[in-house]
């Protein structure tokens, strides 16, 4: 409904209710002379500028029966894998929020799409058969019918093995590019000379992000 907002920081404020080690935070953004007031993580809370300043938030809108509360993100993967997080059960907006600030969002996608259950479970609200939910129907989702779509075309196969190749595109899902714009990334990058005979999944990540954000 609301995709995002842009507009000038009136405030940023820690939550009353918020955790010692995954702390939220009140952004309220003036709008054109009205002011939302915004949950975000700490980690989107320290990328913002000063007061005053200009800055753009994607939001995610929850509709409850007594009150609508909007999150907000730094970045639009940021957001998008937020949606991913809570449409798992057991997964509620703080425990998404929690993940997303303790982890930051490439070391949560790792840990997802590699089951790594020990990871998630580290962040406060998540035990280990919600971790093991988590890892399971995201890493599902990700693979079902998609997965497909971005292996067709990638010249990179002849590049890195295939475990590497399936974490790598998956990854990218979860942050939420799409097939064609993965397609594309991987085949120009595969050329790469810093990424030749390379298994590093994390270089490839990296190298990835970096052309799909020019």
């Amino acid at each position: 409904m609301i995709g995002f907002l842009r507009g000038a920081i009136a405030a940023c404020k820690a939550a009353d209710s918020s955790r010692k080690n995954t702390p939220s935070y009140w952004l309220t953004l003036d709008v054109q002379g009205v002011g939302y007031d915004i949950q975000i993580t700490a980690s989107t809370a320290n990328k913002l500028p000063l007061v005053g300043e200009e800055t753009q938030i994607f939001t995610h809108l929850i509709v409850r029966e007594e009150q609508m509360v909007l999150f907000g993100f730094a970045t639009l993967a940021e957001r998008e894998l937020f949606r991913q997080l809570i449409s798992v059960s057991g997964i509620g907006t703080q425990v998404g929020l929690a993940l997303l600030n303790s982890l930051g969002i490439q070391d949560l996608v790792k840990a997802i799409v590699s089951g790594n259950t020990r990871v998630l479970s580290l962040t406060p609200g998540v035990g280990t058969k919600t971790a093991e939910r988590l890892a399971l129907e995201l890493k599902t989702k990700l693979a079902d019918g998609r997965l497909a779509q971005v292996g067709a075309t990638s010249s990179i196969g002849s590049v890195v093995s295939v475990a590497v190749q399936e974490e790598l595109e998956m990854t990218l899902l979860a942050l939420g590019y799409t097939p064609t714009e993965i397609n594309n990334a991987l085949n120009a990058i595969a050329s790469l000379p810093i990424l030749a005979k390379t298994q590093d999944i994390e270089a490839w990540i990296k190298e990835a992000i970096a052309w799909l954000s020019r």
